[in-house]
Parts: structure tokens; C-alpha cells; sequence
């Protein structure tokens, strides 16, 4: 699942399979427009707005770095359209970098839009002139312009476009501001319309040191290959020393490599410092002498609640009381109206009162066979099980959960949230950015799983996987388990507490066991917003979708699996299997049942746990709430584990987690009874 977008303008990347976008989108032999820029400036907003439904999010080959494809129409020509992850430039420093690049070299596409946030032109217009100086394409975007012109910025987009050489579309694209004349824009360079306007204004070329320029001329002159950037700028990153580039240059240039490498090596021996610095304060000069007459910035910074808020959020003393706030809404909207009310609504009356009895009168009547009919009705059939799970308990929850997830992430609370809780997890061996995976395991572990290749070092990708495999509980499953809870807060408050103790106990050995340095951390602090209606209903429907194709039949497999089992006598043998572990941890033999649920997905499991409500005290609900919290990954997220850290380490977290839980489950249900508890 991606879920889906963790921010509200970037997008992941991904390999063969689609996680929410249906089919794969062919966009071979249309006029191709990539979409480029950092994150959080509204580049997934301007994708939306190209394509509309037609899009695809699927893995770039080779890789689990989400790319999002999609068809659109400018006039009366059908165009493909790429969004691309976020970058900061063409010298790498991210796996999502590699691949945003990979894209322009590779694609060639025939537009590239820049995407910037108008009140850091400062800090983003250096990109610009990489991408002008690869010879692409390049429209530039000035977004958000209404949250520029609240704080006092002006922007001369026509002295910009001028010093420049490309055209320049001033946008606020979430207001749908400015969207009509920068389709006329793109559809022009399309169309190769716009070359011939803006051919006698070209980009003042920036000279950088003059041992750098002889190296460039020497290199480009050297060069026979062929390539989708310009030459210059293919020798510039060859002199960064970039090894995506230099093994390009090797596939290119073949006999003449050595060469062309001798003289970047001769000209990097000449500088104390390393040329990309150079370059960047280069680039970074050449900005300042562009924005000069183009760029009016207040005298004084404008600052209101918004500012005042961000601080706050980031600040011990008041971000801790903003997140317990965060949390307690969540608990109100996801635990109570979306695991008790609606639940209780579906389940209770929806399926309770007229679904099972009507599917279990219908197969009585027409179906003679007791084997088929307990395929879809009974106890553990597909429609009275399967479909009631799906349905009427999981459904609700993920619902709810998708919509506030949505919210908080449109905000611009979660990068707050990571510098607030930053000092915290560099104790368990990870940084603040690790937030983000951990966030996003509460909608989907498996995708988490995904986005910790976002993270730096192969101990924080190994150690986050862990994490999220032992304590993070997905959306499904802990909206059930705040539904489970939600009658009792002081088994809510335990249980959270337990969990909470569990992953920073576990995470603290666990990074003094693993060798590795310590994790930097950086991450782009977007400003607080006022999520928009449109975008969060747009997100929630494309993640529901995303549990309708994935997780859905997932209920309905898992249901015929248990008919299987009972049919050959394989489920009863698997729930006496668990039996004596069960009892060890001091559950009722029916819960049994439920763990093994939990090995198809936890969620299931935790589902399960609301048909013995009725059974288990106050003591043995924090118990089994507990342990299935802390229970073994989902398949799918193994799978994905397996794939993204190979089998030993797959393997080896799930032996790990499979006695811990039952481990954990058991002493806490023992020192429950030795201290006298009633619960």
C-alpha cells in the first residue's frame, strides 16, 4: 500500500506490481512530461491535475522507489506524464534522487517541470539551472504562491523568465490557480512551440573556475557517446565524481574512459575542497545575481499562528502535549466512531441481524451439502467470516484511519514530528526521518517496510524493519485493538504503554548490538496547511481502493484456507498445536483460534478477538491484546521483508518475534496475578 503518499506531493517508487493504480499506464510513443522538484511543493497536486484517473503507481524497475505514471490530454494531443520522487539536484544523494535522475537520462522526456516553492527560490532555483544546463526542456513552476504573497514575498516572473531563458507559471495548484496557463505552457514545449520565444533570451551562462572549464572543455571534446543530457553537464557530474555517471560514461565512451577519467582525476587533485562544494556555491552565486531583480522579500518576516504552531509542535514542552492531543482526536474519530460505532453498526446489526442469517437460510435451502455450504457460511465461511472481518470490522476502521492519516499528513505535521521525536530514536539507533516509516507502519507495515529505503544506512533500513515488524501495528489492527479497548482506558493506557516500552527496550539493545555510526538527520520542513477537502476525499478513496484489491481477498483466501483445514482436520490440529502456548500465557483455549488467524494477516487475528470479548476478563484482554500486537508480520509484509532484506534476515525476524510475543504475553499475565491486579 502506499501509503499512498506520505507527503502530499511526493511519490514513492515501486518494481512490477501496482500498489494502488490498477493496470499498468503505456505511455510509449506519447509526448512525455516529467514532473521534477523536492518534496512537498505540490508536484503530486500538478500530476493529479494533468491526468486525472488514469494513472498507475508502480516500482521503477529493479527498484521499491514508487513511480507515478499517467495519461492526460492538453488540447487535442494525449500526453504521458511522470512524477517523479523527490530530488534537490542531479548529483545524487538519495535512492530516490538516483531514480528521479535515472529518468531524465533515461526517458528523455520532452517537457520537464520544475516544480518550486516560491519562498525558497533561493534555496531551489540551483536546480533550475542544472536542468537548463542538461539542456532539457525546462518550464519552472512557482507554486504556492498564495502562501508566498501571505508572508510578503514578490516574485517578477517576467524579469525570472528573462534572465532565465525558459518560461516561468506562477501557480497556488492546490487553489487550482494558474493551472490553465501552465498547461498552455507545457502543451506548447510539447508541441516544440516555445523553443523560437524565448531563443534570444537565453541563460547567462555561469563560468565556474577556470581549471574546471578547461576540464570540461577537455572532457566534452573527448566524448563521442551519445547521451540524454548535455555533454557539459554529463562531464560536470563525471567531475563530482558521481558513479552512476562515470559508469555511463564507461558504457558510452568505451576506449577513451581512461581518458576521459585522467582528466577528472587531474583536475579533483587540483582543489583542497571537492568540486561539487565549488559547483554548489557556484550555482548557489549565479542564483543570487538572477533573484536580484526578480525577488523582493519582506523586511521583516511576517509571522502568525502558523509559525507560532510549528515552533510549538517541535518543542518538548509543548510538542508532547500537541501529540497526546493528535492521538486523543485520533482515538475519538478511528477508536470510537470508526471501531465502535460503525462496527458495532455493521457487524452487530448490518451482518449480526440479516447478512449471516439470510446467507445461512439461503444455503440451507438450495445447497444439500453441509462441506459446501460451510465453504460459505457457518462459522468460519467466506461470507458469515471472511466478508463480516473485511467488511464490517476491518473496513470501518481503515476507513476512518485513512482519513484522519490523510489529514495529518496534508498538515505538515509529520516532519514536525519527526524533529520532535529525533533525540528519542537516535537512542535505538535510527534519526527523526525513521518517523516517517514508523508513521506510515500505522497504515501499512508492508509499505513501511518499503519506504525504509528513504533511510541512510543499511543498520537504520535493518533496524527499522525490525521495529516495525515486532511493534508497529497496522491500521486495521489498531483500530481494532482501540475498539477491543475503547470501553476500558486504562487497558487502553496499559496496553499502549507495554507496546511503547517494548519498541524503545528492543530498539535500544538492538542498536547497541548492531554496529554502525551514528545516523545524521535532515529533513524539509514543509509549512502547516489547511489539508484540502478534495485531496484528503482523493487519498481516501485511493487507499480504499488499495484494500479492496490487496487486502480484501486476502479475508476471502484466508477463509477457504480454514475450510480446507477443517475439511482435512489440519485447523483443528494447528489450534491444538497452539493450545499449550495459549494456556501458558493464560488465554482462554478459544483465542487460539485468533492467533492463528494472525498468521495470515494480524489484523485477521485481531478481528477475531472480538467474537471472545465475552470470554476473557480485563487482565486477559491486555494479555492478548499484547501478544497479537507483538505477534508475528503478515504475510505480505514477510514477503516484502524478504524481499527488501533477504531471506536470512526475514527468516531471522520472525523467529525472533514469534516466541518473544507469547514471551512478553506470558510474564505480563504472570505479574498481573503476583501483584493481585483486577482489571
Amino acid at each position: 500500500m502506499q501509503i499512498p503518499a506520505l507527503k502530499n506531493n511526493t511519490a514513492s517508487n515501486q518494481p512490477t506490481a501496482s500498489c494502488h493504480g490498477g493496470p499498468e499506464v503505456d505511455t510509449a510513443g506519447l509526448p512525455l512530461i516529467a514532473i521534477v522538484g523536492n518534496p512537498n511543493v505540490g508536484k503530486s497536486v500538478l500530476f493529479n491535475a494533468l491526468t486525472g484517473a488514469y494513472v498507475t503507481v508502480s516500482n521503477y524497475p529493479g527498484t521499491t522507489v514508487e513511480v507515478s505514471r499517467g495519461k492526460g490530454r492538453l488540447g487535442s494531443n494525449e500526453v504521458g506524464v511522470v512524477d517523479t520522487p523527490g530530488m534537490y539536484g542531479l548529483l545524487l544523494i538519495t535512492e530516490e534522487e538516483r531514480i528521479a535522475r535515472r529518468i531524465l537520462l533515461k526517458d528523455r522526456p520532452d517537457v520537464v517541470v520544475h516544480v518550486v516553492d516560491a519562498k525558497n527560490l533561493e534555496r531551489m532555483l540551483p536546480m533550475t539551472l542544472q536542468l537548463i544546463e542538461a539542456g532539457l526542456s525546462v518550464i519552472l513552476n512557482l507554486n504556492l504562491m498564495d502562501e508566498a504573497e501571505r508572508m510578503g514575498v514578490q516574485v517578477d516572473a517576467v524579469a525570472l523568465e528573462r534572465a532565465l531563458g525558459v518560461p516561468v507559471v506562477t501557480t497556488a495548484l492546490t487553489l487550482g490557480r494558474g493551472i490553465g496557463q501552465l498547461k498552455e505552457h507545457i502543451a506548447a514545449y510539447a508541441n516544440g512551440r516555445s523553443a523560437d520565444k524565448l531563443s534570444n533570451t537565453s541563460l547567462r551562462t555561469h563560468r565556474y573556475h577556470t581549471v574546471i572549464e578547461e576540464a570540461l572543455a577537455e572532457i566534452e571534446n573527448t566524448m563521442s557517446g551519445s547521451y540524454q543530457m548535455s555533454r557539459r553537464e554529463i562531464a560536470l557530474l563525471l567531475l563530482q565524481d558521481d558513479d552512476e555517471i562515470v559508469s555511463l560514461v564507461r558504457e558510452q565512451e568505451g576506449r577513451s574512459t581512461n581518458e576521459i577519467l585522467c582528466i577528472a582525476e587531474s583536475a579533483r587533485a587540483r582543489f583542497s575542497r571537492p568540486i561539487s562544494y565549488i559547483v554548489a556555491r557556484k550555482l548557489q552565486e549565479a542564483t543570487q545575481y538572477i533573484l536580484q531583480p526578480a525577488l523582493r522579500l519582506p523586511e521583516r518576516r511576517v509571522s502568525g499562528f502558523a509559525e507560532w504552531l510549528s515552533e510549538a509542535m517541535m518543542k518538548p514542552w509543548s510538542g508532547l502535549p500537541i501529540l497526546l492531543l493528535s492521538l486523543f482526536l485520533m482515538y475519538e474519530f478511528v477508536g470510537v466512531l470508526g471501531a465502535q460505532t460503525l462496527v458495532d453498526f455493521l457487524e452487530g446489526s448490518v451482518f449480526g441481524e440479516y447478512i449471516n442469517p439470510w446467507v445461512n437460510q439461503i444455503l440451507s435451502t438450495l445447497i444439500p451439502w453441509l462441506v459446501v455450504r460451510d465453504l460459505f457460511g457457518g462459522q468460519y465461511g467466506i461470507i458469515t467470516l471472511g466478508v463480516r472481518y473485511a467488511v464490517a470490522i476491518i473496513l470501518p476502521i481503515v476507513g476512518t484511519f485513512f482519513i484522519a492519516f490523510s489529514i495529518i499528513e496534508d498538515s505538515g505535521y509529520l516532519p514536525r514530528l519527526a524533529m520532535l521525536v529525533d533525540r528519542v530514536f537516535k537512542k535505538i539507533g535510527l534519526n527523526g526521518r525513521a518517523v516517517i516509516p514508523m508513521v506510515l507502519g500505522f497504515g501499512c507495515d508492508t509499505m513501511a517496510t518499503i519506504v525504509t529505503r528513504t533511510l541512510e544506512t543499511r543498520r537504520e533500513r535493518l533496524l527499522s524493519t525490525f521495529l516495525l515488524a515486532l511493534a508497529i501495528p497496522c491500521s486495521a489492527q489498531l483500530g481494532v485493538m482501540l475498539g477491543l479497548l475503547a470501553g476500558r482506558p486504562d487497558l487502553l493506557g496499559l496496553w499502549i504503554a507495554i507496546v511503547t516500552g517494548v519498541f524503545l527496550l528492543v530498539g535500544f539493545l538492538a542498536a547497541k548490538l548492531m554496529p554502525g555510526e551514528q545516523p545524521s538527520f535532515y529533513m524539509e520542513l514543509p509549512p502547516l496547511r489547511i489539508p484540502t477537502f478534495t485531496n484528503v476525499l482523493v487519498k481516501t478513496y485511493t487507499r480504499m481502493e488499495w484494500y479492496f484489491r490487496e487486502v480484501f481477498p486476502v479475508f476471502i483466501l484466508a477463509s477457504v484456507f480454514i475450510w480446507f483445514g477443517q475439511l482435512t482436520g489440519l485447523f483443528d490440529l494447528l489450534v491444538n498445536t497452539l493450545l499449550p502456548i495459549v494456556r501458558w500465557v493464560g488465554l482462554p483455549d478459544e483465542t487460539a483460534v485468533a492467533f492463528l488467524f494472525g498468521f495470515f494477516r494480524r489484523d485477521y487475528g485481531a478481528a477475531g478477538l472480538y467474537d471472545l470479548l465475552g470470554v476473557m476478563s480485563g487482565s486477559q484482554l491486555l494479555v492478548a491484546t499484547t501478544t497479537l500486537t507483538l505477534f508475528v508480520p503478515c504475510i505480505a509484509q514477510f514477503s516484502v521483508t524478504l524481499k527488501e532484506r533477504g531471506w536470512k534476515t526475514a527468516l531471522a525476524i520472525s523467529v525472533f518475534i514469534f516466541p518473544f510475543a507469547f514471551l512478553v504475553g506470558g510474564l505480563l499475565s504472570r505479574l498481573l496475578v503476583l501483584i493481585g491486579a483486577r482489571l
